[in-house]
């Protein structure tokens, strides 16, 4: 079950959340470059709960290194396929929540879902000398907070079927409960000090995630934030759009919503929109007229429903100016 894309979109480019990605793309470039020295770097930057439980082995770790490690963990993975899975997550949910939180609002949040999702796991595997690393707890905080602001979103999600790719859109509250039971059924089989999956981290931090975002939501936007959000606005909608069409009755004729921005109202615009499932053509390319305005309804003939009789019915697309 892997998600290919959110229906939220988000107002403001997530400056923040792109940054985040590029410095785990990043630290994992540097992870590559250390050859036969990468377990003594994954060992002196990871979060190995021994280092904190057992003196001896805390001993040959600075103070700095001590508490750098809270916070470098999560800018490491163990492997290319371990930091896509992250990093994917992290785009499909994270700009939606940066957007809701602001930019500022939005860092701080990510970093304390990391550390105390980091912390809890420590507390579990207490003398574990097994690193652990990975952007999972954090990333599985705004995972958390997405479920409380957007429950009405949907996933479209890939379902593998023996070698047959299937897709489908799974609402969010479905496809978290699904995620949150995975992890959980992991957490609970699994031995406090064997390595691997940090599952209970996944747990914690989703859980943590959740907690922290309203007293996020009650805190005041910086004048930072505010700014940033004058710059960051997005001047347009993404080039490809889905459209839900309603029809009415037995009639052949569709209605659905185009979703625009006031800079491609007034330029014109050209967006790929996907009808889902069921209807004879399913992406195809709408044109937006310059000057159009909010309400104006496009014509597109022949993309409605066919008839017994062989006719095609019509959809109209109603022009939204957001």
């Amino acid at each position: 079950m892997f998600p290919i894309r959110d229906t939220i979109q988000s107002k403001n480019y997530a400056v923040v959340n792109n940054a985040l990605i590029f410095i785990n793309v990043l630290v994992f470039l540097l992870e590559l470059s250390k050859g036969s020295g990468l377990d003594r770097f994954i060992f002196t930057y990871g979060l190995v709960p021994a280092r904190y439980s057992i003196p001896q082995i805390g001993s040959y770790f600075s103070q700095t290194q001590q508490i750098f490690a809270l916070l470098s963990f999560m800018f490491l993975h163990g492997g290319f396929w371990h930091l896509l899975g992250n990093v994917w997550f992290l785009y499909i949910f994270g700009d939606n929540v940066e957007d809701r939180l602001g930019h500022a609002r939005y860092l701080v949040f990510y970093i304390l879902c990391g550390l105390l999702s980091g912390l809890f796991h420590m507390a579990v595997n207490w003398t574990s000398r097994v690193p652990t690393i990975g952007a999972s707890g954090a990333i599985a905080g705004v995972m958390g907070a997405y479920i409380l602001l957007y429950p009405r979103s949907k996933i479209l999600t890939l379902i593998p079927i023996i070698i047959i790719p299937y897709f489908i859109e799974i609402p969010a509250v479905i496809f978290f409960g699904i995620w949150f039971a995975f992890q959980f059924l992991g957490a609970a089989g699994s031995s406090a000090q064997a390595g691997g999956i940090a599952w209970w981290a996944h747990v914690a931090g989703f859980i943590i995630g959740m907690g922290l975002l309203k007293a996020f939501l009650a805190l005041p936007e910086t004048g930072v934030t505010r700014s940033l959000r004058g710059k960051t606005f997005k001047r347009k909608t993404p080039h490809f759009q889905v459209i839900h069409p309603e029809g009415s009755g037995t009639a052949p004729h569709l209605n659905g919503v185009i979703s625009i921005t006031p800079q491609e109202a007034t330029l014109g615009a050209a967006k790929l929109v996907n009808i889902p499932w069921g209807f004879q053509r399913r992406l195809f390319k709408v044109t937006i007229p310059p000057g159009v305005k909010d309400g104006t309804v496009l014509r597109l003939k022949g993309m409605g429903t066919e008839m017994f009789s062989g006719l095609k019915g019509d959809l109209y697309l109603t022009v939204q100016i957001r």
